[in-house]
C-alpha cells in the first residue's frame, strides 16, 4: 500500500462502539452485503440514539433494472442490540460500481464527495472485499483532491481547498445546505484534512509546493482543461441525476413509513401509529400524517 491508502486504512479501521458494529452485521445479512461502512454525524458525536449512516456494499449487480441506474437503493432499518433499538438509514449499492463512482468514471458527485469524509469500516466479508473497499475510498480521496485543486486559488492552506470543493458539489447536487456547512464538517477534525490533501494530491499524480500550512497546486494546462470539461458534465448531470433519485426514494424507500415516523416522533413528541395500510402506501397515506401533525402543532 501506498501512504494514502495506509493513511485511510488506518481511518477506517477506527473503533466503533459494538452497537453499531452489530447493527451493521446485521443489516448486511439482511441485504446480502459484502462491506459495511459508516459514516456521517453519529460517527462524529457517538450518539446512538440518533440515525446511523450506513453503505452496504453487495457483490453483483443491483438487483432492479432502476437500482442499477438509479443507485443506491436506500432503506431505513431497526436493529435489536442487547435491548436497544439501533435504527439506520442504509444506501445500498454494487462494490464494483461504488469503486467507479469513486475513481470518477460517473455521471456522480456523491460517493466520492461523502468517502472524502471521515468513514469506518465496521465489517467486511473476508480479506479481499476488504481490501476493494479501502482501495475504493482511496480512489475517492484522490478524485476530491483532483477537484479541489480545479476549484480552488492558486494557493492556499488544505482546508480552504476542501472548503471550495464541498461548496462546488453542493451546488451541482441540488442539496440545500445551511451556509457553513462545509466548515461544521472541516471543523471536526482539520488536522485529519490538512493531512490528507497532500497524500492525495502526490497518489493522484497532482504537482504542488508546500511551504508550512500554504499549498500550491502547479496544474499544467491540458489538465486544467481536462478537469473543468469533467466539472462540467458532472454539473450538468448532478441536479438532475439528484432529482431523479429523490423522485425514486419517493416509490422505492424500502421503510419510509418507519422512518417518517420515528423522526416525526423525536422531534415533535408525536406518535404515529404505523399501519399495514401506511407501510404499503406511504404516499397515500402521507396527507393524513400531516393532518395529524398540523393538529398536534397547533392546537397543542
Amino acid at each position: 500500500m501506498n501512504p494514502l491508502t495506509d493513511f485511510l486504512a488506518s481511518e477506517l479501521d477506527r473503533p466503533v462502539p459494538p452497537e453499531v458494529e452489530q447493527a451493521g452485521r446485521v443489516i448486511a445479512s439482511r441485504l446480502g452485503g459484502v462491506a459495511v461502512l459508516f459514516y456521517g454525524s453519529v460517527l462524529r458525536t457517538g450518539d446512538l440514539t440518533g440515525l446511523l449512516d450506513f453503505y452496504v456494499l453487495r457483490e453483483g449487480r443491483s438487483r432492479s433494472a432502476v437500482g442499477r441506474l438509479l443507485w443506491p437503493d436506500v432503506s431505513y432499518h431497526e436493529v435489536n442490540v442487547g435491548g436497544k433499538v439501533v435504527r439506520a438509514k442504509v444506501a445500498t449499492m454494487p462494490l464494483d460500481t461504488f469503486a467507479r463512482a469513486a475513481q470518477g468514471e460517473t455521471l456522480d458527485t456523491t460517493v466520492w464527495a461523502r468517502f472524502v469524509q471521515p468513514a469506518a469500516l465496521v465489517w467486511a466479508k473476508g480479506a479481499s472485499f476488504r481490501h476493494r473497499t479501502i482501495e475504493a475510498v482511496a480512489d475517492a480521496a484522490m478524485t476530491a483532491s483532483r477537484f479541489a485543486a480545479l476549484h480552488g486559488p492558486e494557493h492556499a492552506d488544505a482546508i480552504t481547498f476542501w472548503r471550495a470543493l464541498f461548496r462546488a458539489t453542493y451546488a451541482a447536487e441540488l442539496r440545500v445546505e445551511a451556509p457553513g456547512r462545509e466548515d461544521q464538517i472541516l471543523g471536526y477534525d482539520q488536522l485529519r484534512y490538512k493531512t490528507l490533501l497532500p497524500l492525495a494530491w502526490r497518489e493522484a499524480g497532482v504537482d504542488f509546493e508546500q511551504h508550512g500550512d500554504d499549498l500550491s497546486p502547479r496544474l499544467p494546462e491540458p489538465k486544467i482543461i481536462a478537469l473543468a470539461s469533467a466539472w462540467l458534465r458532472l454539473e450538468r448531470a448532478g441536479k438532475r441525476l439528484n432529482l431523479a433519485r429523490l423522485m425514486k426514494a419517493a416509490f422505492t424507500f424500502d421503510g419510509a413509513t418507519r422512518y417518517a415516523a420515528w423522526k416525526i416522533e423525536r422531534h415533535t413528541g408525536m406518535q404515529v401509529m404505523v399501519t399495514p395500510f401506511r407501510e404499503r402506501h406511504p404516499i397515500m397515506a402521507a396527507p393524513g400524517v400531516l393532518w395529524q401533525l398540523w393538529r398536534h402543532t397547533v392546537l397543542r
